[in-house]
């Protein structure tokens, strides 16, 4: 596995596992709990150690999923992400989440939490304090946001007393919303990580005609492509998902690429539509 460095030093891979889908939508399914069981704990002995996950996914039953599975690991070998969901004038409400988190997932510490979506209705403030406590408390180690605009991010880093971690966005090479708003060069500017979700765009980009082209040149996949181009970028890493064996097995192949310069430029410059290119 490749690395990428935190601002402390800590390393975290450059291609993690998601688990958006995994237990239900919003509320909690049980129906596939079989699968995802074996996709998380099948992504662990490939030897994915970044597990991305959220007390929003499946009502907190993708917490449970995956609190199953990393059990039976060393949880020192692991880095487990959440996402708090609300941002709350309630300081108390926050601590709750978290404890919520690492009860569900059987843990006594997360690697990063993350604010999982801005509220410009309600300021940042207290949900912060709570987050900053939680790091003293050492029940968090690294603080980041999700979805948060350049504004919203400048706002998160000035009341972390921490460095923020990442801001993890949705990127990929058909989606450039954070290149476009400034996003990507404040991160790399200021060594903030930039966590891609929905890298291989859903699945969209496996028939994209420049990407398969450039795929069968180099006898790869058209997802081990649209991985490499991301995490070749500076302070950029990706989180796929997949409960497939095989393809948890083929994105990380993508680290195994390397494009000369002329390839990368075609997707650099990849022809996209307007909306495509300015999606929000």
């Amino acid at each position: 596995m490749l690395y990428k460095t935190l601002q402390n030093g800590d390393k975290i891979p450059v291609i993690g596992q998601g688990t958006w889908g995994m237990g239900g939508g919003l509320k909690p399914d049980y129906s596939q709990d079989k699968v995802a069981l074996e996709a998380i704990r099948s992504a662990i002995e490939l030897g994915y150690t970044h597990i991305d996950t959220a007390e929003m996914y499946g009502g907190g039953h993708a917490e449970e999923l995956v609190g199953k599975v990393i059990r039976s690991f060393k949880r020192e070998d692991l880095i487990i992400t959440s996402k708090v969901w609300e941002v709350t004038f309630d300081y108390k409400l926050t601590i709750e989440a978290l404890e919520g988190s690492l009860k569900r997932l059987g843990t006594d510490y997360l690697d990063l939490y993350l604010i999982h979506r801005p509220n410009k209705g309600i300021p940042l403030d207290a949900t912060f304090r709570a987050l900053n406590d939680l790091v003293d408390q050492g029940k968090v180690k690294h603080l980041g946001v999700s979805n948060f605009n350049l504004e919203q991010l400048k706002q998160a880093q000035a009341l972390a007393d921490t460095p923020l971690a990442t801001n993890q966005v949705p990127y990929h090479l058909h989606r450039r919303a954070y290149v476009v708003n400034g996003v990507l060069a404040y991160c790399q500017e200021n060594n903030i990580l930039l966590t891609a979700y929905s890298p291989i765009g859903r699945g969209n980009l496996i028939d994209d005609p420049t990407v398969k082209q450039i795929a069968e040149n180099y006898q790869a996949t058209p997802a081990q492509i649209a991985l490499y181009w991301l995490i070749r970028q500076p302070n950029v890493i990706a989180l796929p998902m997949s409960t497939n064996k095989d393809h948890l097995r083929e994105n990380l192949g993508a680290l195994q690429l390397e494009l000369p310069e002329e390839d990368v430029e075609k997707l650099d410059f990849i022809e996209l539509p307007e909306e495509v290119l300015f999606p929000e």
